[in-house]
């Protein structure tokens, strides 16, 4: 199936863009608090946008509550913008210096727009496969609805694949309706408009513990998926190279902490998603193995995910990973913090 993700067609020009841009700014204006200055005293001030919280993104939470940002003289700001559209044609206006939810990113790059993704956290789908009380086995499942956050997302491809693994297709077997994000499915769950789902944690614990739902199926863990990181546009890694640096300094201190520290980054993840620390204790548990260690992925790993995206996105062959990917500034920081 072939996406139409609504984002090579973006341009700076025209009455559309315009329309965009002075939304985008009013969106920014309010996240940010409206009021508050817009730097400290002596501090750059930067945005950093997210498509939404969760544990994939703790390496840039952690470097704003731990002051990393500040050591590197920045005042960061993140910003939840959960619309893919907005928060890339933002980064490439100038509006964000940076993307911390990567998947966007990596898809517009191909599709022609001048960004590079310089880091990624997550390379394994986390989630669940999860169903209403009353079913206990996929089977069952025929003829239901599955909701998904985005077509042919790593939500979606991941319920997917859970669903092939025991003879499932979702294509043919099972209605699929476009939801949302995770509270949104949960509560689609809930009220049975839909009756099977792809949760990653926290929310799959709170939809097994507070909901009894049932999980069916746990990540698939055969194929790769990106669902953090650090992505900038072309013109800024090529004229601030040292902002660039600084920025990626930062949230790899904050990666660092993460994997260094259960306890401290569990309880930084149950004040940021405001939950107990038994759920973000288990959420940190569950989700290790999905992350990466050095925030960079294998040749294999480009290739493999390039390859299954140029056939989501109707591409004639992949794109090169040199036009996506660029992990020297990773590189260079990870030997000065001691990373391997």
């Amino acid at each position: 199936m072939k996406v139409d993700l609504s984002i090579a067609c973006i341009n700076n020009t025209g009455r559309e863009w315009k329309v965009r841009r002075r939304a985008l700014l009013v969106l920014l204006f309010f996240l940010s608090g409206g009021g508050e200055a817009w730097s400290q005293a002596g501090l750059q001030k930067i945005r950093i946008a997210y498509a939404s919280r969760g544990i994939y993104i703790m390496d840039l939470y952690i470097a704003k509550e731990k002051g990393f940002f500040r050591e590197e003289g920045l005042d960061a700001e993140l910003v939840e913008v959960r619309s893919a559209n907005i928060a890339v044609a933002a980064l490439v206006s100038g509006e964000l210096e940076a993307l911390g939810s990567i998947g966007a990113a990596t898809r517009a790059s191909q599709l022609g727009m001048p960004l590079k993704v310089l880091a990624v956290t997550g390379h394994r789908p986390l989630f669940w496969l999860v169903s209403r009380p009353e079913y206990r086995s996929i089977p069952e499942l025929k003829g239901k609805t599955l909701g998904i956050t985005t077509v042919n997302g790593t939500q979606h491809l991941a319920a997917v694949r859970l669903l092939r693994n025991v003879g499932i297709d979702a294509a043919t077997d099972l209605k699929t309706v476009l939801i949302g994000g995770a509270p949104t499915l949960l509560q689609a769950l809930m009220n049975n408009s839909i009756q099977v789902t792809a949760l990653s944690p926290p929310t799959i614990l709170v939809a097994r513990d507070r909901f009894k739902m049932n999980v069916l199926g746990d990540p698939p863990r055969d194929f790769v998926s990106m669902q953090g990181g650090f992505a900038v546009t072309e013109k800024l890694l090529a004229e601030k190279r040292d902002l660039v640096r600084r920025m990626m300094r930062s949230r790899t201190k904050g990666f660092k902490y993460f994997h260094e520290n259960e306890k401290d980054t569990s309880e930084l993840l149950a004040k940021f998603m405001k939950l107990d620390l038994a759920t973000t204790l288990e959420t940190y548990r569950i989700s290790n193995f999905a992350f990466t260690k050095n925030s960079i992925l294998t040749d294999k790993e480009v290739e493999v995910l390039l390859k299954e995206d140029a056939r989501v996105l109707g591409l004639a062959q992949p794109v090169p990973g040199s036009k996506i990917f660029d992990f020297g500034v990773q590189r260079e920081v990870n030997q000065e913090l001691g990373i391997p």
